[in-house]
């Protein structure tokens, strides 16, 4: 046979390919949405069927790997591997070495029948008590236990999805399929391995970031000098650095208000953490509780922004009139906007439907029935018949008037909406800590609840500012609001700060308050979003101090701050509301009493089912993808997991980046662009012997899996492995069990896998730490697959 020479299908599938490629790299687009555009590519081009496009839904591959997920999941949430996990590691003792040591196998061992991100966030709390209680740094130990999480999976058929895809690709391609415990001879040896290169070597390269031991001792490499407790925490988090103390004076006007009143929150990015008094400190006080003379409250921040407003008023009434003209211009306008029975907003509130977002306007009041709402109107319930006063662009109110749910017409009624009970002038002085900085960062909106509506400068009015817009001494700025809000900048003026300081982080802390970390599990749904968004505060009742993102501490803004998946966020709160979020399926609380209780009375139960889906495997009675689903469904029956927790633990985004990428895989083996793809790599190492093609695969597949998703390069890597081997007529299963073992290598960088994303924030770790201890790891893993692999599977 000749050599496959290009076609123009070869070229389309290799565009798409390269196309997909930069996406995945470039992170641009979803990786799930990537599949199901590679997907729908693949068919409108008619490179496959529409059949085909759609046949990685129902593939074998991808039926066992959400079915696996449910297992997982069900042997987590009845206590099993938590229980085997603590059971074993309280055998581990107190040194370091054989800490590393019993951690990897009790890992390794688990994540060769469960999911290996579920793993690892199942002992990412043990790991941390560890820590705390011995002292050794979480830097130490939480690597390790990453990898051992991902060389455990490569023991066995059900361990990762790669060796779910490896195995079905041989299937698909008529030939014997890796068996359940086919992957363990090689794996098994890579595993093992890899604990000793890493309890002997790799730990040495490990960061001993443990500021709270280096500050307190001096000491290196986490060498321990005694448990560490809460106020290691505060200090691993840099945490004294930001407390300090203010006093309410007797005078003050804050006096006899609730805290929540304060502002001190919104207005100057200051956590109130604990209210020190005569009789005792309230620690996490309530937002309701009311303020003394004389209080010495607690705070974290930085203590400059309260300095900035000293001697200085920063708004000052204005006796500007009130003219409905000061909220329009040639470009913006205010009209009336009458709520038809079909509206879309009846039955909702302004907040729900984002209305500012949405329609790209201000609603200034409210009129129902003769009465005009002009406070809490984000949370006010719209009807039918409801007028809204608005104000916004002339585009904006175009638009509206297309809608047949909303009848728009000039304010010619203003006055109705009594105005000039919502809204107030106020000017800046020259000295006001507000010159030069934008309406963003002012916190007007977050602190007060206010809109400006209009900015008058040199005369002119500015309607609708936009956020970026930059505030000048002698501004004058038409506010929606309470006006009795102004003097609550003057009160801010009259805190002192208490110069006598702190005594000691554990003013902070008390058997019902504590400080705990969290990160965000694996399967959450809040990356991307911030604290503020997400009511954090006022869900929880608990404040976020700070957020450690890649070995750096993040102060500044952090209710603002997006949240990313790896983040380690440090909590303060009452013992409680932790016990609440320990319970929430988006965070993972990193302390042992907050977890959320497993159900153990269905651990055996859990158990037998998954004796009962390995077993008929192994003596060949049902293929893996049914006792898996049966085990499954089985777990739900028998109350291990309810039906929302299963849907909940299956990563829906690795099963929809599976099913769609697999199409690509077909159309990669029928267009031949696998088999030349083959014959290039044939050609470059092929003259060397099987061992070298052997060698670049690996290479190769180890190198993709540092940008790319694994499984969507084993889908990729499948078919031209396949063409390798039929071109050089060699057996594919050494070949296909290396690209197995190098997918799963994901060793090199903190993106190349959900467990290595998921200790980072705990562990402080940088990107250059997986790079100094991955990349020694993965060429271990590459020399023992190249000794081990042609002694088990000949080539």
């Amino acid at each position: 046979r000749g050599p496959t020479r290009m076609t123009p299908q070869i070229a389309l599938v290799l565009a798409i390919l390269g196309v997909c490629l930069v996406l995945f790299v470039s992170g641009w687009v979803r990786m799930d949405l990537v599949a199901l555009l590679v997907l729908t590519a693949l068919a409108i081009s008619g490179l496959v069927t529409p059949l085909e496009a759609l046949s990685g839904f129902s593939n074998p591959a991808v039926v066992t790997v959400w079915a696996v997920f449910i297992l997982s999941g069900g042997l987590s949430r009845t206590g099993v591997a938590n229980v085997l996990g603590r059971q074993v590691l309280r055998v581990a003792g107190h040194g370091e070495f054989r800490l590393v040591l019993v951690i990897m196998l009790t890992a390794a061992v688990m994540s060769a029948f469960m999911n290996n991100v579920g793993v690892a966030a199942l002992l990412l709390p043990v790991v941390m008590d560890i820590s705390r209680s011995t002292g050794i740094a979480p830097a130490r130990l939480l690597m390790p236990l990453a990898y051992s999480s991902l060389l455990g999976g490569l023991t066995t058929l059900i361990g990762t999805p790669p060796n779910i895809l490896v195995s079905e690709a041989l299937r698909e391609e008529g030939l014997r399929p890796f068996g359940l415990f086919d992957y363990f001879p090689v794996g098994g040896a890579v595993m093992l391995a890899g604990v000793l290169f890493m309890a002997f070597i790799g730990r040495r390269l490990l960061p001993a970031r443990d500021p709270a031991r280096d500050a307190e001792t001096g000491l290196g490499r986490g060498e321990r000098t005694g448990p560490r407790d809460q106020t290691d925490l505060a200090e691993l988090y840099e945490l004294r650095e930001e407390l300090f103390v203010i006093r309410v004076s007797p005078e003050s006007t804050l006096a006899g208000r609730p805290l929540a009143e304060s502002r001190l929150g919104a207005a100057l990015d200051l956590n109130v953490l604990a209210i020190l008094r005569d009789e005792g400190a309230r620690l996490a006080p309530d937002p309701a509780e009311v303020l003394r003379p004389g209080d010495r409250l607690l705070v974290q921040g930085r203590p400059e922004r309260l300095a900035e407003l000293r001697g200085r008023r920063q708004l000052v009434p204005a006796e500007d009139s009130l003219a409905i003209e000061r909220l329009t211009s040639a470009d913006v306008d205010v009209a009336e906007v009458h709520l038809e029975p079909e509206s879309p907003l009846t039955g909702r509130t302004l907040k729900e439907v984002d209305f500012r977002g949405r329609f790209g306007l201000n609603v200034l009041t409210i009129r129902r029935d003769s009465v005009s709402y002009r406070t809490g109107l984000q949370g006010l319930e719209l009807l039918a018949g409801d007028c809204l006063l608005v104000q916004g662009p002339h585009e904006s109110l175009e638009a509206l008037r297309e809608d047949p749910g909303f009848l728009v017409s000039a304010a010619e009624h203003a006055e109705l909406f009594q105005l000039e009970e919502r809204l107030f002038v106020v000017r800046v002085p020259e000295d006001s800590m507000l010159v030069g900085k934008t309406l963003a960062e002012s916190r007007l909106g977050g602190a007060f609840g206010w809109s400006v509506l209009s900015i008058v400068r040199d005369g002119t009015a500015r309607p609708m500012p936009v956020p970026e817009e930059r505030l000048r001494a002698r501004d004058t700025l038409v506010v929606s609001g309470r006006p009795g809000d102004i003097s609550a900048f003057d009160t801010l003026t009259e805190l002192e700060i208490d110069r006598a300081g702190l005594d000691g982080i554990e003013a902070l802390q008390s058997e019902r308050v504590g400080l705990v970390e969290a990160v965000l599990s694996p399967r959450t749904t809040l990356a991307g979003s911030s604290l503020r968004r997400l009511h954090f505060r006022e869900k929880y009742g608990l404040t976020v101090l700070t957020i450690m993102r890649q070995g750096e501490i993040l102060r500044s803004g952090v209710p603002d701050i997006p949240l990313r998946f790896g983040d380690a966020l440090l909590v303060y709160g009452p013992a409680e509301r932790l016990r609440v979020l320990g319970s929430e399926p988006d965070f993972l609380v990193l302390t042992r009493d907050a977890q959320e209780p497993v159900r153990t009375k269905k651990a055996p139960l859990a158990t037998a089912i998954m004796a009962g889906v390995l077993v008929p495997v192994l003596l060949g009675w049902l293929p893996i993808y049914i006792a898996a689903v049966a085990g499954a469904s089985l777990m739900v029956l028998v109350g291990c997991l309810t039906m929302e927790e299963a849907y909940r633990d299956i990563e829906w985004q690795a099963v929809f980046l599976i099913a769609g990428m697999l199409p690509l895989g077909i159309a990669l083996q029928q267009t031949g662009a696998a088999a030349m793809i083959a014959e290039q790599v044939v050609s470059s190492v092929g003259r060397f012997g099987p061992l070298a093609v052997m060698a670049g695969l690996f290479a190769l597949t180890s190198a993709g899996t540092q940008i790319i998703p694994t499984a969507a390069l084993v889908v990729l890597m499948a078919p031209i492995v396949l063409s390798t081997a039929s071109t050089m007529a060699i057996s594919p299963y050494a070949l296909m069990m290396a690209v197995a073992m190098a997918a799963s290598a994901s060793f090199g960088s903190p993106i190349s896998h959900p467990a290595n994303v998921l200790v980072m924030g705990p562990g402080g770790y940088r990107f250059t730490d997986y790079m100094r201890v991955g990349l020694p790891l993965t060429l271990v893993v590459f020399v023992v697959v190249m000794i081990v692999t042609p002694l088990v599977w000949p080539l």
